[in-house]
């Protein structure tokens, strides 16, 4: 398979797990944040603190959404070999790069991000409860956006960078 379009399927593939994670929010996001509170209240915590600490399993997918588009334009243009195409993956990938090792970690590893924010809460079960909620493969999902963005984005960059040397000789 050639570099570039190895890159664009890369791109193309990063965008399943962020569909997948609006999916999951948007039908199920609800009744993982009530579990939550419901958890919260069960351990006799006050449920405000989930709202006034910025903890919400409900979540807002508006960024997800924004690199979605980004990355299928990208993939797009990358397929039609588009010089612009690998140019603007080169500037994206990077921050992609970012936010996917600086945001996503909290997506998967959510508990060890929680004791500090909740203490005297046991953060595991009110993790736990929020995910029984949610699909089974949600967890999955959060791992593969893990991959994609932090290793996927290195080798979109890399194959963009070979298939530019292939291009110019």
């Amino acid at each position: 398979m050639n570099a570039r379009i190895a890159a664009a399927v890369i791109q193309l593939l990063t965008v399943v797990p962020f569909l997948l994670g609006i999916y999951s929010v948007t039908f199920y996001g609800a009744a993982a944040q009530r579990a939550a509170e419901a958890e919260m209240a069960r351990q006799n915590q006050p449920v405000e603190l989930l709202t006034r600490n910025g903890i919400s399993f409900a979540g807002s997918e508006g960024l997800a959404i924004v690199i979605i588009v980004i990355l299928a334009a990208l993939a797009l243009l990358n397929l039609a070999d588009r010089r612009i195409g690998r140019i603007l993956s080169w500037i994206f990938q990077p921050i992609l790069l970012v936010l996917g090792a600086v945001i996503i970690p909290g997506q998967v590893f959510t508990a060890r991000f929680l004791e500090p924010v909740l203490p005297g809460v046991d953060v595991h079960a009110l993790v736990a409860a929020a995910l029984d909620a949610m699909p089974a493969w949600a967890p999955a999902a959060s791992w593969a956006k893990l991959v994609l963005t932090t290793i996927g984005s290195i080798a979109v960059v890399v194959l963009l960078i070979r298939a530019a040397k292939a291009t110019s000789r």
